[in-house]
This record gives structure tokens, sequence and C-alpha cells, in this order.
């Protein structure tokens, strides 16, 4: 069956966090593997695949655009979508949106074979496979073996979560906190290096749960990581603060390839809110928590975060507590979020609605105390020599990432996915210049 896709032209379009890239790019080495063509537009495509979100409003818009211009530029195409999206829709909704494959969360593994039966011709109109997640104990069967999408590779170790935090949907549709057999991430990984990618990051929905749901922990994983020959960078994923212990921070600290960056999402400054979010710590945990991480892996260590603004009953002490909190973690990139509520989360019902004229200027005011502490975090960095992993490269210029998340536009020659000393000159917006050291 999967000889249906031989020469076939398939576009892929990963939406949303860092574990839908890796299975983007999972199904990218299934495709290209059963003799597919990837293609960068849909435009003219046979197949078209979405790898779907569904972590707020906006994200669920985004899903029904992909699909919507898969569908105007090639209109004989064969649509599937998978993921969080494509958890939750109904039947009718994908079938008037022109989609023809539906698979949930746990069995993307099922999906070249569902869309090569589609292309084949071997299916009906419209199929689907899509579980109980909430009740599965299944890994989905997806590897890699090279990177196609990206210079990095994301590597998923696990999925699924438990913590069900007030706001959140995303329990709901990835379901049961799952670990990936550490045989099977350190052959994938061993994979990847031999293919020449020298950069890992390990994912995860709720990437601190791997230690409690698997057979070894996040931190043993990562020491067995950083063995494997070729690896010379180890990054993490988001990591929800109560996943960072000390035998974690201990491990971070004693591999050299780890890149001195953590992504802790905070959420909130206010206790008060924080408590009504389920999030389990309150701010001054946090920022004893973020003062822990650079005791251990030095006070250049770059913390981002995700901040969350409007959320029903937060009042202005509440914001004002957030930004204070804000600089007193001394955070570099910081994502705003505006509040989405979420059907059937226990927030959707929360009375205190903050108005939307409200929610848009406290955007806007953390937005800009956020450019501010990356321009802050940035500053530290001009004069100094850092390795850039190249990226995209053009003529005489490149531009890559430091070990400490940070984008780098140099100028100089440089191959893709060559790891190059550049000085940094100055800042330009949120990222860096500088030029290549002979």
């Amino acid at each position: 069956m999967m000889n249906s896709l031989e020469g076939k032209k398939i576009w892929i379009c990963s939406l949303g966090c860092r574990s839908n890239q890796y299975e983007g790019e999972a199904l990218a080495n299934a495709f290209a593997d059963a003799g597919a063509e990837l293609v960068d537009s849909p435009e003219g495509c046979d197949g078209a695949v979405l790898v779907s979100c569904t972590v707020t409003a906006m994200a669920d818009k985004k899903c029904r655009q992909a699909v919507r211009r898969a569908r105007r530029l090639s209109r004989n195409a064969v649509i599937a979508a998978c993921g969080c999206w494509a958890q939750k829709i109904t039947r009718e909704e994908a079938a008037s949106l022109g989609i023809a494959v539906v698979v949930g969360n746990r069995r993307k593994g099922e999906l070249p074979g569902m869309l090569a039966a589609a292309l084949g011709g071997e299916s009906p109109s419209f199929a689907e496979d899509r579980i109980d997640v909430l009740r599965s104990r299944e890994w989905d069967d997806l590897s890699l073996t090279r990177p196609l999408l990206h210079t990095r590779a994301f590597v998923k170790i696990q999925d699924g979560c438990n913590h069900f935090c007030s706001y959140c949907a995303i329990p709901y549709v990835r379901g049961f906190p799952v670990s990936r057999d550490p045989g099977d991430v350190l052959a994938e990984i061993e994979r990847i290096a031999a293919s020449g990618c020298p950069e890992v990051v390990l994912t995860g929905v709720h990437l601190g749960l791997y230690g409690k749901y698997g057979s070894i922990s996040l931190a043993e994983l990562v020491r067995r990581v950083a063995s494997v020959e070729g690896v010379r960078r180890i990054r993490f994923g988001s990591l929800e603060p109560f996943g960072l212990d000390d035998e974690l921070l201990e491990t971070l600290a004693a591999a050299p390839g780890f890149c001195r960056h953590l992504h802790l999402p905070l959420q909130s400054g206010s206790g008060t809110v924080l408590g009504r979010m389920k999030r389990g710590y309150g701010p001054e945990e946090f920022l004893a928590l973020s003062e822990k991480a650079r005791n251990f892996l030095g006070d250049d260590l770059h913390i981002s975060t995700d901040v969350l603004v409007g959320f029903p009953g937060e009042s202005e002490g509440d914001f004002a507590d957030t930004l204070s909190l804000m600089k007193a973690c001394r955070f570099g990139k910081v994502h705003v979020f505006p509040f989405s509520p979420r059907e059937g989360t226990e927030a959707w019902s929360y009375p205190g609605r903050v108005p939307r004229d409200t929610v848009l200027r406290r955007s806007s005011e953390a937005l800009s105390a956020a450019d501010d502490l990356l321009a802050r975090y940035a500053l530290r960095w001009v004069g100094t020599d850092v390795a850039v992993l190249a990226e995209e490269t053009a003529g005489n210029s490149f531009q890559g990432l430091t070990p400490s998340f940070l984008r780098v536009v140099a100028k100089g020659r440089a191959e893709r996915g060559e790891e190059l000393p550049v000085r940094i000159t100055r800042i330009s917006g949120d990222s860096l210049r500088g030029r290549r050291i002979p």
C-alpha cells in the first residue's frame, strides 16, 4: 500500500509546540522513506498533512486556515489532519473543511499508511483513527533517521499530562503521561548524530514527568544522551518548574553539551492567580527556583518563560505582580499570551472575565517589558565570542543560534549545520549581530 506514495508530492505543516515539530519531522522521514517528495508549499501537492495544535482559540483558527489554504492551492489534494486539534474536532467539521483523513494523538504512526490508501483510492472518502487518550498507555510509533525540516533535531521522549491546570485543554487531547523507552531514544539519537546533525532538543508535553512515568529518570537519560558520539549540543524544550529538581540540575551542570537555556513557564506572578490556575507553586517558589538554576548552571543561564495575561479575575495588582516577578527572575525571552477560554476546562466557567481592551493593554505592557528584559540579557554577550550553529546561509552571511538560544546574524561564510565562532558586536531587535572569527 505504501507504494501509493512513490513520487507523490507531500506538504507537511506543523503548528504549535516542539513535540509537534518532532512529529512533523518523523512523518517527513516516513514519507521520504516511502518514496514521496517533500515540498515546501501546498500548491500542486498530492497530499497535505497538518500536525495540529489546539492550545488556544487562535491555534484552532490557524489550523482551519492551513487546511483552507491547502484546499485552495491544491483542489485535488488529499488532506490529512493529525494531533491535538484533530483529536477533538467533529467528523462534520472535518468533512466541511475538506479533510479526508483524521488521526488523533497516540496514532500518528498510522497516518502515512492511511494517506497512502487514500491516494491509492483504497479507502473511503473519509477515514479516521482516534482513541481515548486519557486511558491510553500507548506510545506513538514515530521515529527519526535524520532531520529533514530543521537543522536541529527535535526528539520527543514524553507525551501526555495529568496536571490539569484550570485553563488548559492539552491533558484532554494529549492524554495520560507516557514515557518513551530509553533504548529507543538513544537509538534514534545515534542515527541522528550519524547523519551529521550535532544538536538534539529533547521534547515532551510535560517533559519533567519522564522520570515519574518511565524506567529511568530524566537526569539519567541526559547522562546517556551526552555520551552519544557526535552529539555536541543538547537542549530541552519547555520544562514545567516542578520538573526541575536537584538531580537534574546537577546532571545538566556536569554535561558539557547541555546548552545554558531553560524554558520554564511562569504564567503569572500573582499568587492568587497562580492558585486559581492550579499551577502548583507560588511566585516566591518560582523566584527561588530560578536563582537555584543559576547557582547550578551559571549566571549567564538564559531563562525564558510564558506569561498568560487576562486570566479571569486578574486585577491590576495581580498584573503588576507579574511584571515585577518578570524583572526579579531576570528573564530573557518572554512569550506573552492573552487568556483564551477553552471549553471543557475548569476556567471556562470562571467569573470575572477581563474586558478585551484591558487584556490588549496588559498584553502590550507585558510585551514591552519582555523586550526590555531580552535586550538586557542579550547585552551581556556584546563584545564576546560565542559559538553559532549555522541554520541559514546566504553568500557572505549566515544566521543561527548560540548555546543560550539567542539568534545571531553574522558576516562570513558558513555551511549549513556548521558550528562557528562569532564575535558579537551589537544588538539588533531581538537578535545579535556579529562577524565570524577567522
